[in-house]
């Protein structure tokens, strides 16, 4: 007997501690590839400790075969990946802006380390990226993404089949949404790109013995940067109103 409760009990522990667990891979801020790993899996641990007891009642029974247990832990795994993957489509938003203001501020060229994505990225869509992110933890929006966790067994009851289309659908909207969001933050830079390139044409025009490229491009380069430098407070105060009512859509019924 005594056996038998440990078997499920450490059934349990191990269904709960998969969805937590791949959550944390892809969740934004905790799951970042600074972020040991270590470090991680100790947090997945102590929260499937916390949030265990809650759901003692919502726990199939353990399965019999070893088919029916990779498939249950493959289905938590799946959507442990789809909560964290809403945050990380999301906040990729941030990036789409950033590279096109590199674009639009000639700093396409600029490269720097991106400790988040372990690549090499543009120093706007960096910072805009690292910025985002130090906002989010100061905001306690990773708050509204851990319960998430705990509510989704309310939205994806364990041992049950994946609503795959439902999920793909979700999935597709939010990245269409991210990328028109990146453009939405970057419009500024955009528009003053797009009216500096017109006058450069006429210009070029006008005057075609004149060297366009190297008088012009350390004024877009300054221009881009003060511009950049005015518009980020509202732009990350926009990004995080989107964030949250985005986040609170794709696991409601607001879709």
């Amino acid at each position: 007997m005594l056996a038998e409760l440990l078997s499920q009990d450490l059934f349990g522990v191990l269904l709960v501690f998969t969805r937590v667990g791949a959550a944390m891979v892809m969740m934004p801020a905790i799951g970042e590839q600074a972020v040991p790993a270590r470090w991680r899996l100790i947090f997945a641990g102590a929260l499937t400790i916390i949030v265990m007891p809650a759901l003692a009642g919502k726990l199939p029974a353990s399965p019999e075969s070893p088919i029916g247990l990779f498939l249950l832990l493959g289905i938590e795994i799946v959507i442990g990946l789809f909560l964290g993957g809403i945050g990380r489509i999301l906040l990729s938003a941030l990036y789409t802006a950033g590279t096109i203001i590199s674009y639009q501020a000639s700093l396409s060229n600029a490269f720097a380390f991106d400790a988040a994505a372990a690549q090499q990225g543009t120093v706007p869509g960096l910072l805009l990226g690292t910025l985002g992110v130090l906002l989010l933890m100061l905001t306690d929006l990773h708050h509204m993404m851990i319960r998430a966790i705990f509510d989704s067994y309310g939205l994806f009851p364990p041992g049950q089949m994946l609503p795959i289309e439902d999920m793909s659908e979700v999935v597709t909207r939010l990245v269409s949404q991210s990328f028109l969001i990146g453009v939405q933050l970057s419009a500024p830079l955009i528009a003053i790109g797009l009216i500096m390139y017109l006058g450069v044409g006429l210009l070029a025009r006008l005057m075609p013995q004149m060297q366009v490229f190297f008088i012009i491009q350390p004024a877009q380069v300054a221009l881009g940067l003060v511009v950049f430098a005015l518009t980020i407070p509202p732009m990350m105060l926009w990004f995080l109103e989107d964030f949250r009512d985005s986040f609170a859509r794709a696991l409601g019924t607001g879709w």
